[in-house]
């Protein structure tokens, strides 16, 4: 008896755009559809899986205790893209964004409009969240970025940091283990056990 061996083509695991980097112009032609669950990393296309129910009341819990707490000059919010750089393309999608409230109209959203990106840490993203997001939104010189884990108990933590303009790298503020006191980058308070 002959074996027979499938044979799968690139096109039939995953479109053809999805090998070739794509521009700024190629990407803002896009539908919202079709930019939904991406970001773009040096041009190329990567897939972000869908969060769980946790991650995402986790993030609604953070943004909304930012946007009460925050001046009346920055809105906090979720899932939208922050355009890092246009060659080769970056864009990211952190799970809270603070930025300029006189920026709400104006596509794409730039560092310069950012005040404050948090990522919240899945499974399957701890690198990405701990080390090339961070170094990323630094280099384009988004002054905050949180990062928030659970740890082994349930019991969320958030790490806070600044950047060191210097370096173009964050500096380690405080963790917060259950309940953000944070001051900087302005005073908040914020649950993350009682969601």
């Amino acid at each position: 008896m002959e074996s027979r061996e499938a044979v799968v083509s690139t096109e039939m695991v995953a479109p053809a755009w999805m090998h070739e980097q794509i521009t700024a112009e190629q990407y803002d032609s896009w539908s919202k559809e079709q930019s939904a669950g991406i970001e773009i990393v040096d041009g190329m296309v990567v897939v972000a899986p869908s969060a769980l129910k946790y991650h995402n009341r986790l993030a609604r819990t953070v943004a909304n205790a930012l946007d009460a707490s925050g001046r009346p000059d920055w809105i906090a919010d979720t899932d939208f893209d922050v355009r890092l750089q246009d060659v080769p393309l970056t864009v990211r999608r952190p799970d809270v964004v603070v930025y300029r409230a006189d920026t709400l109209h104006i596509y794409p959203t730039r560092p310069e409009h950012v005040l404050l990106v948090v990522e919240i840490v899945s499974p399957g993203s701890e690198a990405t969240d701990r080390f090339f997001k961070p170094t990323q939104y630094a280099r384009a010189g988004i002054p905050f970025f949180w990062r928030i884990e659970v740890s082994p108990s349930g019991v969320p933590l958030a790490h806070t940091y600044a950047l060191d303009q210097a370096t173009a790298s964050y500096r380690a503020g405080v963790s917060h283990t259950g309940i953000v006191e944070a001051t900087a980058p302005f005073p908040v308070k914020i649950d993350l056990i009682h969601l």
